[in-house]
Formats: structure tokens, sequence, C-alpha cells
């Protein structure tokens, strides 16, 4: 691991109220900057005011999009220590986003300890409130000035940070799901595993057709035979499903999420059979037979979201009688519990800052 150089801001922002900031605009005073090149690899990491960057507007970024990114956060536990949440894992999947886009990888423990230093320089931001957090965005781009299609020869990679509450405003009150038929989320072959801007933004159209039909997100179904349900939004998608905990398998399309694993091995350490399975359709069966007994959306910046229903065409289910269930319940307390320290890491999940 390289020395990081430090430089502090001459003129630091007023923190704002984590309970009420909008998810995603309240940025800290700094931001982690390293530089790749193919000749020298990885070099100069540095912490430094944040602010705007300048790019060559050839940069292949902006043409190709040569990029990848990673969501996770730090938090404050009672006795105020700091602690981030399986950071290892974010920079284990964030290596293979950039395999699959052709960006250089790093050494994970180095990207661990990278962040650990830039959070302890950003600690004094991280809330003390239960259910806020600093979101940590560790991001990767391509900048070579060229517009000849070809391998990446110099990067950037860095991380930024904003306080946050609730991603929902509606917390953890059960959401409604549209079944989404004719947008594709992404395919497999393609870049549906990897995290990629790409995919958000081909995401953004469907979401908004379903927000204005007055529905929280899209549920996305396979690119190819149209049939199986794959994520929800920007998230992957879990059932109690006749008492097993189910989720659509990881196939090359779907992303494998951190919150995803963490419930899966909660899930198993309880006594409760996990399915990792591919998911049809027959899903709206299962919710008007009551098989389908809970169904819930996991991810970092929301951790756990109750889904009340789903709509396909003009059939609507409900699911639970459009309550939270009580393992959706289990599952939020539990890993929020261990996020924020106030329960028991018996995973070895979490990671102190200072």
């Amino acid at each position: 691991m390289m020395e990081v150089k430090v430089t502090k801001t001459t003129n630091p922002k007023v923190k704002p109220d984590p309970a009420t900031v909008p998810f995603g605009v309240a940025f800290t005073d700094h931001m982690f900057m390293m530089d790749y090149d193919s000749e020298n690899g990885w070099q100069n990491p540095r912490i430094v005011p944040f602010g705007d960057i300048s790019l060559n507007p050839g940069a292949l970024v902006f043409h190709y999009g040569a990029e990848v990114f990673e969501g996770l956060k730090a938090y404050r536990t009672p006795n105020g220590e700091v602690q981030m949440f399986r950071p290892a894992e974010n920079f284990k999947r964030m290596n293979n986003s950039a395999e699959r886009l052709c960006l250089p990888q790093f050494d994970v423990e180095d990207a661990v300890e990278y962040l650990r230093k830039f959070v302890e320089v950003e600690k004094d931001w991280v809330p003390d409130q239960y259910g806020t957090s600093l979101y940590l965005r560790p991001f990767l781009f391509g900048t070579d000035a060229d517009l000849a299609l070809h391998g990446i020869s110099h990067a950037t990679f860095m991380v930024i940070a904003c306080v946050v509450g609730s991603y929902y405003k509606s917390g953890l009150a059960p959401v409604d799901m549209l079944i989404e038929m004719d947008d594709v989320r992404a395919v497999r072959g393609g870049t549906g595993y990897a995290k990629c801007g790409g995919n958000y933004a081909a995401a953004t159209r469907a979401g908004e057709k379903a927000a204005k039909k007055g529905y929280s997100q899209v549920v996305w179904v396979d690119g190819v035979e149209r049939k199986y349900v794959e994520e929800g939004g920007g998230m992957n998608l879990m059932f109690v499903w006749d008492g097993k905990l189910v989720t659509p398998e990881l196939n090359g399309s779907i992303l494998p999420g951190v919150t995803r694993k963490s419930i899966l091995e909660l899930a198993r350490s309880w006594g409760m059979e996990t399915v990792e399975r591919k998911i049809t359709v027959e899903l709206m069966e299962g919710c008007k037979n009551g098989t389908v007994q809970e169904a819930f959306m996991c991810g970092t910046a929301a951790v756990v979201t109750p889904i009340g229903g789903f709509v396909r065409g003009e059939e609507k289910v409900v699911v639970n009688h459009n309550k939270i269930g009580e393992m959706t319940q289990k599952v939020y307390d539990e890993l929020t519990g261990v996020q924020w320290g106030l329960k028991e890491d018996k995973f070895g999940w979490t990671v102190k800052v200072d």
C-alpha cells in the first residue's frame, strides 16, 4: 500500500441534518483520488478537498461508458466508533466489474485501507442518529483521450461520500412493483453482473413510466425468454416462499449484491432453507394462493424494502395483506443492528475505522 497524501480543505462545509437531507446530495469536505497508467500501474493516492475535476473531452468514459462504481456505508456505533460494512466484498465485486469493462483492477486489501483512511479523515461527517449513515461511493473510469475502441491505458479511481438518511421517504412501508415486459435491464453475456453506469441509465425509462403510474419500482424480467423475474429496480429480489427464502439465481445478468449475500448467510445461520433458482411469473400465482408469504428488495442504499404487491398488465396481486412480513422485519433489524453496532457481529462483517 502506498502512502496517502492528505490535503485538508480550508473551507469546511456546514454539516446537514441527516434525518431530513435528500439521499445523495450532501457531500463531505474531501474526496480520494488515485491514478493509473499501463506503464506504472496505480500511483499517487491522495485525499483532496471535494471539488470539480478536469478531464479531456475525448476521455473514454464520456464516449464508451468505461466506468464502474460501488456503494457502501460507514456507521457510527453507540459508543462513538465508526465502522464500515463488508468493504472487501464491494472491492471484490468492483474488480469483477472492472474486468468486464477492461478497466484496471487493484489489490482488495489496499483498496480497503485507502477507504479506511478516507473515512478516518471524514469521520466527523458520520452521523450518530439510528437510520443515518455516511454513504461511500467508490468509482473507477477510463481517461484515455482517444476515440478509438481499444483497451484502457489510463484511468482514475475516486471515492466521494455523502450523509444520508432513509433511501425511501416511506421507510419500511411496503411498495407496489410493476413487472416490466418491454424494456430490459440486462442480458446474460452482457454487463448485468457488473455494477456499471450503463445498466442504471438503461433502467431509468421504465422506472419513470412506473412512477407515472403510481408504482415505486419495476421488476425486471430476463431479456431472452422474458419470463424469469430477476431484479427489482436497482436491487435484488427475495421471497419467503413455502417457508423458504427464495431468490433469483445469479446467471450473469443479475448483480451479486453484498446485501443479498449477507441475507442468505443470515438466513442459513437461523436454520432457514435458502433457494437460488429461476423464478417465473408463477410469482403472481404464488402471491394469489398464499405460497409467497413475503417479498422484499434488498440493497446497500435501502437495506430492505418490503413489497406489498405486484402488477403485470391488468393483473394485480397483494403480498402479505400489504404489510411488512415477519422475516423481512427480522432481516432488517439484524442487518441494521450489526451495521450500527447495536447487535453482535457474529460473522466478522464490520471493519473499524478508528
